[in-house]
């Protein structure tokens, strides 16, 4: 086989770090995993120690899963191994929920052979006059090990690095910082609200990083994927700190397939050298140009693909009235106000069948208001137009609902027993018990179980009640508490063989025509992604039985982010009233009004956020010359056989 180089060389010439691109985390962590264990080895067989430099947070955690089993089921000892953290909060227990040295006990060390000596994690607890002093012992532990050999880093939105913020000094060393506002937001999923998200953390500096023989930045997720592009192709800043790790020798990102989606590579990879002109990126470079040069379709001209780098696209279509005159109706056939189908038509553009006329629908909400969020519009219009909707609420969402609110809904149900004088000693008893115990509660501690069942049942009441106002019933409103969730933390375990056969059995019991999931993977506590994972999995076990073979599924977004506008397969229009009537819906989700518990780097409230997008897409649409709505909602065709 001939190797092209000059078109290898194109593909990353915007680049100026290496970038290595996996289909998922999971394989871009075993990838950068089996590199760490071939230093161990390596280490190992020369009688020297590996020195290893560890990140914490959500973006390690399956590299280290995989440290963990290559240890249990392949014989990888960690014994000749020595460890520095970057960072830890301050002041923080060491044994606070939130403690990075908890993190790193639990999800690796307690797990593997380490000698206790051998790890270190910055103390959290170390009076404020000594930090100085303690952070010069932390950075001569390092030099005595022998240097990192493989330092493991995370990126933050903003662009940080351990916790260096932007402006961080590229010689800097380990010490006391000040946290940005955006990364306590983006941090503040692991604590109950906003005020008990440490303003202080102790972090290694860019320069104590920069010493390390080999750097080694993980990121996963659409939400990661603009940072990814201005630290690999940006001009090397300390205002974007992971940018300056441009000046590494020897540095790399591991990335999955959402990061990457803003290296020009993807997202104009027309730029980078030849192309396959599928169907998918020539909508994409359509729309792209048209939203560039601030055009309607219909008026681009062929001198403007020229000019843009897609002259290959004229050449293959001729003109560029012809390619616009294509991909504009083939955008307009997107939008429909029937997303359950058109009955009494036959339209073969359009996004859905119409046959069988009335269907069966069923909306998986992963948590107990994402159903109303994402697609209210569409959820009611389906009700409106005759079919039959379910929905499926696959997480209790305990975890959202606030001590504060907790507590005015138990003391209206004893101030209600005491109003009517009903006895029922046994509940108003749980309920003083939850209430003593919320009144003395740490920041960190974790809810009783009858706490979180209450919390649950707030939150079901919620859902209930924008079913009825919707207009579905309660026996069409099935909760299905999926185990996975219920840890009282904000930490949930792995999808489980339960969870995907609660789901088989509620998808054997409705046989659905339709179903609507969560494709929303920016949720930061990672329940979407879990829960999408639970859907795919028992549509995988049921794929080949009768009713399956004519169930379509389409994926939403809406509450952390949007489609791009060439990924749209079907777009669900809204009037300024539907709209409202939308926001009232939401609105019935009284414990997630006004605070929003765990709501990452967005401080609007959900309505907000459903709103603004919805307008978003509708205002991309006008733009490329469609017809003019308030709001749309849009979806994506999952192929699952």
């Amino acid at each position: 086989m001939t190797i092209n180089h000059q078109e290898i060389e194109l593909i990353d010439s915007f680049e100026q770090i290496s970038v290595d691109i996996h289909p998922t985390a999971k394989d871009g962590s075993k990838a950068v995993a089996q590199e760490i264990a071939t230093l161990i080895r390596e280490k190992q067989a020369a009688k020297e120690p590996a020195v290893l430099g560890l990140a914490t947070g959500s973006t390690p955690k399956y590299l280290y899963a995989e440290l963990v089993r290559l240890h249990k089921e392949e014989g990888l000892s960690f014994k000749n191994v020595v460890t520095f953290n970057l960072d830890e909060y301050y002041p923080i227990e060491p044994d606070a929920l939130q403690s990075y040295n908890r993190f790193m006990k639990e999800h690796l060390f307690n797990h593997i052979d380490i000698p206790e000596s051998n790890y270190h994690v910055p103390d959290g607890t170390i009076p404020k006059e000594q930090i100085k002093a303690y952070a010069a012992a932390y950075e001569r532990k390092i030099e005595e090990a022998g240097g990192i050999d493989i330092q493991i880093l995370g990126i933050g939105n903003n662009g940080h690095i351990g916790f260096n913020e932007p402006g961080a000094n590229v010689n800097s060393h380990t010490r006391l910082v000040t946290l940005d506002n955006s990364t306590r937001l983006a941090n503040a999923y692991e604590f109950s609200n906003m005020s008990q998200v440490p303003r202080l953390a102790v972090t290694m500096g860019i320069g104590t990083i920069m010493k390390a023989k080999k750097v080694i930045l993980l990121a996963w997720g659409s939400h990661k994927a603009k940072i990814v592009c201005r630290s690999v192709e940006g001009h090397s800043t300390d205002q974007v700190p992971a940018s300056l790790l441009q000046q590494h020798p020897n540095c790399k990102f591991v990335i999955d397939e959402q990061a990457a989606a803003e290296l020009t590579r993807n997202k104009e990879p027309w730029l980078t050298g030849d192309c396959e002109w599928t169907p998918k990126l020539t909508r994409k470079a359509v729309t792209h140009l048209a939203l560039k040069l601030g055009k309607p379709i219909l008026m681009l001209t062929d001198k403007d693909y020229n000019n843009n780098g897609l002259n290959d696209l004229i050449v293959q279509y001729g003109s560029a009235y012809e390619l616009n005159i294509k991909e504009f109706n083939a955008i307009r056939d997107t939008i429909t106000g029937w997303p359950g189908g058109k009955p009494g038509t036959q339209l073969p553009n359009h996004p859905e069948r119409s046959q069988p006329e009335q269907k069966r629908a069923l909306i998986f909400s992963p948590h107990p208001d994402d159903d109303i969020i994402s697609m209210g519009g569409t959820f009611i219009r389906l009700h409106e137009q005759g079919h039959d909707v379910h929905v499926a609420y696959q997480t209790s969402g305990n975890i959202a609902v606030t001590d504060e609110f907790l507590l005015r809904f138990i003391d209206f149900a004893v101030g209600f027993e005491g109003m009517f004088d009903i006895d029922r000693s046994k509940s108003s008893q749980i309920l003083e018990d939850a209430k003593a115990f919320i009144q003395i509660k740490k920041p960190s501690q974790k809810d009783t179980p009858e706490i979180r069942a209450i919390k649950g049942l707030i939150r079901r009441c919620e859902a209930k009640a924008t079913c009825r106002y919707v207009g579905i019933g309660d026996e069409n409103a099935h909760f299905q508490n999926l185990p996975f969730y219920e840890t009282g933390l904000v930490e949930k375990k792995p999808m489980g063989p339960e969870d995907v056969q609660l789901t088989v059995d509620l998808l054997r019991q409705l046989k659905p025509q339709q179903i609507y999931c969560a494709g929303d993977l920016a949720d930061p506590h990672g329940t979407h992604k879990v829960c999408l994972d639970v859907i795919f999995a028992a549509l995988d076990i049921v794929k080949d039985e009768e009713w399956a073979k004519d169930c379509w599924v389409w994926l939403y977004k809406g509450a952390w982010q949007e489609w791009d506008i060439h990924e749209i397969e079907m777009a669900v229009p809204m009037s300024p009233d539907q709209v409202m009537q939308k926001r009232l819906g939401i609105f019935i989700h009284q414990s997630q009004k006004d605070v929003v518990p765990f709501q990452g780097t967005d401080a609007r409230e959900f309505w907000q956020r459903a709103e603004e997008r919805n307008a978003n897409t509708a205002e991309l649409f006008d733009r490329l010359g469609l017809q003019k709505y308030a709001a749309m909602e849009a979806f994506v065709r999952y192929h699952f056989r």
